[in-house]
C-alpha cells in the first residue's frame, strides 16, 4: 500500500508539472482594454511597420501584450515603454543595426515614437536574421512573438541545434502544430502563452 501510494504521488506530480507547462490560459487575459489602448498608437505603428517591413497589427498586438498601451511602463527586468525593450539587449541590437554605438536611454525608450520604431526594427532583425526562411505568415508571427519575448536562439534550439535544420522543421508545421510543439518543448513555460495572447489580441482588433 505504501509503495502504491508513493507511485500515485509521483504520477500526480508528473502530471501536475505537465499541466502547469501547458496551462497557458492562466491567469486569464482579456485583450479588449489593452488592445484598445494599443490601437491609439496605430498611426505610429503603421509608419514604423512600413519603414521596417513588419506588420503594424503585429506591432499593435505586442504593445497590447507587453505594456497594455502604457508608454511609461517599466518591468522588474528593466524592459521599458510600449514594446518593453531592454536597452542592453534589443536596444543595443537596434543601435548596432543602425550603425550607432552604445544603447538607448530610458527616456528614449519611453518616447512612443522611438519605442515603436525601435521595436519594429528589432522585429525586422529577427524576421530577416535568425527567423529568415520561415514561409508560413502565421507561423512566422508566432515565431516572432516567442523570439521577441524569449530569444530566437531558444526557439530555434527547441527544433534543432542547426538554424537551417530548425527552419526546415518549422516549415513542415502549420500554425496549430507549431503552437503545440512550442507548448510541449520550449524551455520557457510562458512561450505558448505569448502565442495565445498574440492570437487573442489579433482577433480583438
Amino acid at each position: 500500500m505504501k509503495l502504491r501510494g508513493f507511485v500515485f504521488v509521483i504520477v500526480v506530480m508528473v502530471l501536475a508539472g505537465c499541466s502547469t507547462k501547458r496551462d497557458y490560459k492562466n491567469p486569464p487575459w482579456d485583450p479588449e482594454v489593452p488592445v484598445k489602448r494599443a490601437m491609439q498608437w496605430m498611426p505610429i505603428s503603421e509608419q514604423a511597420g512600413a519603414a521596417w517591413g513588419v506588420s503594424p497589427r503585429l506591432i499593435t498586438a505586442i504593445i497590447a501584450i507587453e505594456s497594455g498601451g502604457n508608454p511609461d511602463a517599466v518591468s522588474k527586468s528593466n524592459a521599458v515603454g510600449l514594446m518593453q525593450l531592454k536597452a542592453s539587449t534589443s536596444g543595443r541590437d537596434v543601435y548596432r543595426r543602425m550603425g550607432w554605438s552604445g544603447e538607448p536611454t530610458t527616456r528614449e525608450l519611453k518616447n512612443p515614437q522611438r519605442n515603436i520604431s525601435m521595436g519594429a526594427a528589432y522585429l525586422s532583425i529577427l524576421q530577416n536574421g535568425p527567423l529568415a526562411g520561415i514561409t508560413d505568415p502565421q507561423v512566422l508571427q508566432y515565431a516572432l512573438v516567442v523570439s521577441y519575448a524569449n530569444g530566437a536562439g531558444a526557439l530555434l534550439r527547441t527544433f534543432a541545434a542547426d538554424r537551417k535544420k530548425a527552419v526546415e522543421k518549422i516549415n513542415g508545421l502549420d500554425a496549430n502544430e507549431f503552437f503545440e510543439y512550442v507548448a510541449d518543448n520550449h524551455p520557457a513555460p510562458q512561450a505558448p502563452r505569448y502565442i495565445w495572447k498574440l492570437q487573442r489580441a489579433l482577433d480583438a482588433m
